[in-house]
């Protein structure tokens, strides 16, 4: 039985007749499935609270300080936060900074990157942010660098500038971030300890079976995210890690007894480096200055299971010493059944947010593959009816079993059944929509490159027929699409015999996976569409 807001239940009902005209209202597909519903501020603030007031004197803290002390000390601090986002949407990126946080914001001049100021307190909002990928914090930022002109001039100052850097504050915002990472790392260990029937958690409590196979499927998907692939950067990346100090950590052992015992803190220094005019390389400035970071500080040195990331960043004169808050990119949220080609969900909602979705908006996704577009459609603007189609039943599969894959990790975190959100998964052909002429609003697809799906010269023949009837199903004179494609010279061919239907808006470079690929935003002109007449000269079956 499928399951809706209070908005999307009328939503249904009122809009089915008018999209799907050859459907019954007592029938609708069995594939269709739905999502839960999203945390709404009282849960932010909530997880805000929860995150502030944390306990640094239980097993978590990796430092020995006071509950009074953080509290005080992180009331009224404000910090900067750099977040990397998908290239070519910065600024949608620090739209949603600015109307979500209330913050100002700034497009760094290395592309996917912004900076906004936070008071501390708004840390967990930042985290519920749907158009970034990696978080961290600036320790500080060098606008216009003077580097030396030898290399052994430029790397003594490395090393000397790690002593000089104010690491007071952000390391403060890291202790309470990776306070509140940890919870969900000792869950993942409570995970892999599972067994039948009663479990110890490592604190003395019992878990039942039933518990521990909940437990697992969270588990399960987590590890499914792991194989996703991050799209390739071309940006000399090297990691260097220090070695040496000690700070008194409480330490939560894997099996049924609770043990402390002193642990190190471990750490690890990445240089990102863009630039031509550099006399070093990144792995040299990573070594130097994590030298200097080591003999600070007295770190360990590990580097896969660090506890500290700390970020240099260098594009050309500019260099920004960050601490990492993430330990994975935010993109990986939605998607548990991957196809070929999945799409990275910031990169679904920046291109959702060009379109500016209103309420009640008709939104379909005629190639949708995995589902990502309309997933994350689904889960932001839940006062819009998203549809997800394709012609190739494996990926309507794939929509619909992701779709599942959510509304049940919904109900898991609530403890209840979900309403969800309306979102329908269909198979059907690109060419030839099931959808009423005029029915629908906003169109946002991820067209086939080409390259690991469909070929080049298939496109030829695919784009214009796929223009023609998007042009058909959208609705003249407010109708929009965003369509992201890397096949350009063939897009551009088939727009200009559509003139009459689309006008360009905007079109923006992305990078997909080292493929220089553009997202294009359509507007659909007031001219009523005209069916073409076949050979026989009888029109086609309209909708």
């Amino acid at each position: 039985m499928l399951k809706y807001s209070k908005f999307g239940l009328l939503f249904q009902i009122f809009r089915r007749s008018a999209v799907y005209p050859w459907i019954p209202e007592s029938g609708m597909w069995d594939c269709i499935s739905d999502l839960g519903v999203i945390a709404d501020m009282s849960d932010i603030q909530e997880a805000t609270n929860q995150l502030l007031d944390v306990n640094l004197h239980d097993n978590q803290r990796s430092v020995p300080v006071t509950e009074s002390s953080i509290r005080s000390e992180s009331k009224n601090l404000h910090v900067t936060i750099g977040a990397t986002v998908p290239t070519g949407f910065e600024q949608t990126a620090a739209d949603e900074v600015r109307e979500k946080l209330r913050s100002p914001c700034k497009i760094s001049k290395d592309r996917g990157k912004i900076y906004f100021d936070i008071p501390v307190e708004s840390l967990a909002q930042v985290h519920c942010l749907r158009s970034v990928d990696n978080l961290f914090v600036v320790v500080q930022e060098f606008p216009d660098y003077q580097f030396k002109n030898t290399k052994e001039e430029v790397l003594k100052d490395f090393e000397d500038l790690a002593g000089k850097l104010p690491w007071s504050d952000p390391l403060k915002v890291w202790k309470i971030n990776t306070s509140f990472k940890k919870k969900k790392t000792k869950r993942k260990k409570i995970n892999q300890n599972s067994s039948k029937g009663k479990i110890d958690n490592g604190q003395g409590d019992k878990l039942d079976e039933k518990d521990v196979k909940e437990f697992t499927n969270n588990d399960l998907d987590s590890h499914i995210l792991d194989y996703y692939e991050n799209p390739a950067i071309k940006e000399e990346v090297s990691t260097l890690v220090g070695d040496d100090l000690a700070s008194c950590k409480d330490e939560i052992d894997e099996g049924s007894k609770e043990e402390t015992e002193l642990q190190t803190l471990k750490f690890r220094v990445t240089c990102n480096r863009a630039g031509e005019k550099h006399c070093f390389t990144s792995n040299e400035a990573a070594r130097d200055f994590g030298g200097a970071v080591q003999d600070y500080f007295k770190w360990k040195a590990d580097m896969t299971n660090f506890d500290v990331e700390v970020l240099l960043n260098i594009h050309d004169n500019e260099i920004i010493v960050g601490i990492a808050l993430t330990e994975e990119s935010l993109h990986r949220r939605n998607i548990t059944h991957f196809g070929p080609t999945t799409l990275r969900s910031t990169l679904a909602y920046g291109m959702l947010r060009l379109c500016a979705p209103q309420p009640t908006d008709i939104i379909i996704d005629p190639m949708c593959g995995t589902g990502a577009i309309p997933i994350e459609g689904a889960m932001e603007w839940a006062d819009c009816y998203h549809i997800a189609g394709d012609n190739n039943p494996l990926a309507v599969k794939r929509a619909a079993n992701n779709i599942s894959s959510l509304l049940t990790k919904s109900q898991m975190k609530d403890g209840k059944p979900s309403w969800g959100l309306p979102i329908d998964a269909v198979q059907w052909d690109i060419c030839n929509l099931p959808l009423r002429t005029g029915s629908v609003d906003i169109i946002v697809t991820d067209m086939p490159f080409g390259k690991r799906m469909g070929s080049k010269k298939r496109n030829w023949n695919l784009y214009p027929a796929c223009l023609r009837e998007m042009s058909r199903v959208c609705r003249p004179g407010t109708g929009r699409a965003v369509l992201l494609t890397q096949d350009k010279k063939c897009f551009t061919k088939a727009l200009s015999g559509m003139g009459h239907l689309w006008r360009k808006v905007h079109t923006v470079w992305v990078n997909i996976g080292g493929l220089h690929a553009a997202v294009y935003l359509l507007k659909r002109t007031p001219q009523a569409f005209v069916h073409p007449v076949e050979q026989d000269g009888e029109r086609r079956t309209p909708w």
